[in-house]
């Protein structure tokens, strides 16, 4: 839910934003009480790294990102994006600069073609068909009746749960953020959508800064760091082998993933 308290400033600037760096400069965050929801030091993602966010469900990992967002502001401190204070940002500019994938898609009553192009009204139909063929959503297109003109139905309901997911990175693809999110909670499809989907993943991640809130452990294993949180703090951070070793949080997590318990959220 985005906050009516936030809007831009009157002198906002827009973002150049031309590596994708994301700096936590002495971050907390709290809505009206005092005592803060979320609190870290100071944390820097450097631009085109694949990291992590890990931890139990109320941990913060939603906060994390929705500070990114600018859904809410900091109550102190800054986030930065290439040195640059969000806060200082057109927010339609910041928010161009990322794009946020998840397991919950976003689709309209319309065609493939316009649910793909959606923030880009000016995509010629070949570069929606490239973003849909990097997306492994092109043969299952054009297998379609009108191919790209068919229309898939309120909140793509004529569509399975991966092909809906495979639009929603198209469009992404088309878009071309240097900023990624991804929410890759993919449980409810079944395996073969599941791995076709996962590849459209890492497709989408090369070259870009990308942030994963992570459910299965097993997603994130080849981060290039993963942060763990708890109540709103960073407590563990550093790459899959680093954390196992130190047998913390993360290790802990990860081994009652392994087993089927899957206890994050």
């Amino acid at each position: 839910i985005v906050s009516l308290e936030i809007q831009d400033k009157p002198n906002a600037i827009t973002l150049n934003c031309t590596q994708g760096q994301i700096t936590f400069n002495q971050v907390k965050f709290h809505y009206k009480s005092t005592e803060p929801l979320f609190q870290n030091k100071s944390i820097e993602i450097k631009a085109g790294q694949k990291v992590g966010l890990v931890g139990y469900s109320g941990g913060g990992k939603s906060t994390f990102v929705n500070l990114i967002l600018r859904l809410y502001d900091v109550t102190d401190g800054a986030i930065l994006i290439d040195g640059q204070d969000i806060r200082d940002l057109k927010m339609e500019s910041l928010r161009s600069q990322m794009s946020f994938v998840t397991q919950d898609t976003m689709l309209f009553n319309d065609t493939i073609f316009n649910n793909i192009a959606l923030g880009k009204p000016d995509a010629k139909m070949e570069d929606v068909i490239e973003a849909a063929k990097v997306a492994n959503a092109y043969d299952f297109i054009i297998k379609k009746e009108d191919g790209f003109n068919t229309n898939i139905g309120d909140r793509g309901s004529k569509l399975s749960g991966g092909e809906r997911q495979r639009l929603t990175i198209a469009r992404a693809v088309l878009k071309n953020p240097p900023i990624l999110i991804l929410d890759e909670a993919t449980s409810a499809l079944d395996n073969e959508s599941e791995r076709m989907v996962q590849d459209a993943l890492q497709k989408l991640q090369a070259g870009r800064t990308t942030l994963v809130i992570a459910h299965r452990l097993s997603t994130i294993e080849k981060a290039d760091r993963i942060v763990v949180l708890e109540d709103g703090k960073i407590i563990e951070t550093g790459n899959h082998q680093s954390l196992m070793s130190h047998d913390g949080v993360y290790a802990s997590l990860f081994r009652l993933g392994s087993a089927g318990l899957a206890p994050v959220a």
